[in-house]
């Protein structure tokens, strides 16, 4: 049987830091990046006698996540054991949730080829990250770094209702965006505050029952999860086709091989013998405090792209690109609120801006300078200060952290030579040393048109008005 044979049923379990100040059981700050063991008291050290207290700010993000995915909120939910040894987890258990998480039933909608399809989500619930183990390069051991033990976290648990890598890539970055908007976590890959375990299985087309799945845990780049997953993929259909069978076990990703290798087998819940937490009552969520997050819920990417294409008339594509990124989206409206050109600041954003930070890859919170500046950078290009091509390099500039715009162009030289006497003087000089173009331009070749005003261009180092040069060049060849 072919690759076209085979169906893949992709599940996501998504683990997001929340933005809280203090972790979810004791007051230790949650920043990131402190010196190893700063960051830690008695209660997420698990010494003995330390007793836990929940951070209701905990609560109130994952009740807000729960309704921006569209979840049922549970009014009776609890704290759970989740019983595991580890070395970077020094209760030897998680305190997590079980059977009555804070929010079930859910779903988000991704946009695909086919339109729009939904994706389950089965659960969202709150628990404690564990520490982190630093390796020794030599081999000679492991250090416990107990700075993020505590760090408060909310795991959104999706259904198998994913049959793509491009399902998967969209769903995740969906997600991504909305918890942005919340503004409840920061979703930083890099650092770990947004991270995927991620599930996958095949079965024949066809086939109501789903085939045994593996697990990649702890991954945080979207470019590793597709890969991994479309590996995974091949490789099970593989071991089928060759007769073999698959097993159900936790993998680990390698992004340098490119392949996927057994580390264990696949826990189940009997295996961490969950119990209600003694130490921690029961969470009880009312209507009225469920009414009242709702109702100071912000406006979320999909109302946002709605509003982008009524107000501003932007297109599908791209009031989806812009809002897909909340830092994106709000330098965008920034951006538009100064220089009343929304057309212009969403080009730049999407073409220029979004091309470098590709090229530096970096992420849009990332940009170095303001909103203000790209305005800036227009309202130049709209007066004629300076070109569009003079404004790219302006922009390389800006990026370089050189200053403003109007401090770029005046350090480097280059505003834009308007004067009409300046402009005819080159106009005629091109034209004495081009004459063949002259003959191509009155045989009707209107290229001639186009090399003549790019030699124009040149001479000037980029700083002519190119409307002004076409208008000049039209009447002097017009009159040749």
């Amino acid at each position: 049987m072919a690759k076209e044979d085979y169906e893949s049923v992709i599940g996501l379990e998504v683990h997001a830091e929340l933005s809280t100040k203090t972790k979810i059981f004791c007051s230790c700050p949650t920043e990131f990046g402190g010196k190893p063991n700063t960051h830690c008291c008695p209660v997420c050290m698990a010494m003995p006698g330390a007793l836990p207290v929940l951070n209701e700010k905990v609560v109130e993000y994952a009740v807000k996540a729960g309704l921006a995915t569209n979840c049922e909120i549970e009014t009776d939910s609890k704290n759970d054991r989740k019983n595991y040894f580890y070395p970077d987890l020094p209760k030897s258990y998680q305190i997590s949730q079980y059977d009555r998480p804070l929010c079930k039933k859910g779903y988000v909608e991704i946009d695909t080829e086919e339109g729009k399809k939904t994706i389950g989500i089965t659960r969202i619930h709150i628990e404690e990250d564990a520490g982190k183990l630093n390796h020794d390069d030599y081999g000679r051991g492991s250090l416990v770094d107990l700075n993020r033990a505590g760090v408060p976290l909310i795991e959104i648990v999706s259904e198998p209702d994913m049959r793509t890598v491009e399902d998967a890539d969209k769903y995740l970055k969906k997600l991504k965006s909305i918890l942005e908007y919340i503004e409840v976590s920061d979703c930083k890959m890099q650092e770990g505050s947004l991270r995927a375990d991620v599930n996958v299985s095949i079965r024949k087309k066809g086939q109501k029952e789903y085939g045994t799945r593996t697990e990649m845990k702890n991954m945080n780049s979207f470019r590793s999860i597709s890969r991994a997953i479309e590996y995974e993929i091949q490789r099970q259909i593989e071991v089928v086709e060759n007769g073999g069978k698959i097993y159900q076990e936790t993998l680990r990703w390698d992004e340098v091989s490119g392949k996927t290798f057994s580390m264990r087998d696949k826990e189940e819940a009997q295996d961490y013998r969950y119990f209600p937490d003694p130490d921690l009552a029961l969470i009880k969520c009312s209507k009225e405090y469920v009414e009242n997050i709702k109702k100071n819920l912000p406006e979320l990417p999909e109302s946002r792209k709605e509003r982008y294409l009524t107000e501003f008339g932007l297109s599908e594509k791209d009031a989806r690109i812009l809002t897909s990124s909340k830092y994106l989206s709000d330098f965008f409206e920034k951006g538009v609120k100064i220089s009343k050109n929304p057309k212009a600041v969403c080009n730049w954003l999407l073409s220029d801006v979004s091309r470098i930070l590709n090229e530096k890859e970096m992420e849009p919170d990332e940009i170095p300078f303001k909103a203000e500046d790209l305005a800036e950078l227009i309202a130049l290009i709209e007066k004629g200060t300076i070109s569009s091509k003079i404004a790219k390099d302006v922009l390389e500039k800006m990026f370089e952290k050189e200053g403003t715009p109007n401090e770029i162009i005046e350090k480097n030289g280059w505003i834009q030579i308007s004067d009409e006497g300046a402009i005819k003087e080159v106009v005629e000089k091109i034209l004495d040393a081009n004459e063949q173009s002259i003959i191509d331009y009155k045989n009707g070749k209107d290229r001639a048109l186009g090399y003549l005003v790019g030699q124009a261009m040149k001479e000037t180092k980029g700083k002519a008005n190119p409307q002004m040069l076409n208008e000049m060049f039209k009447d002097a060849l017009n009159k040749r």
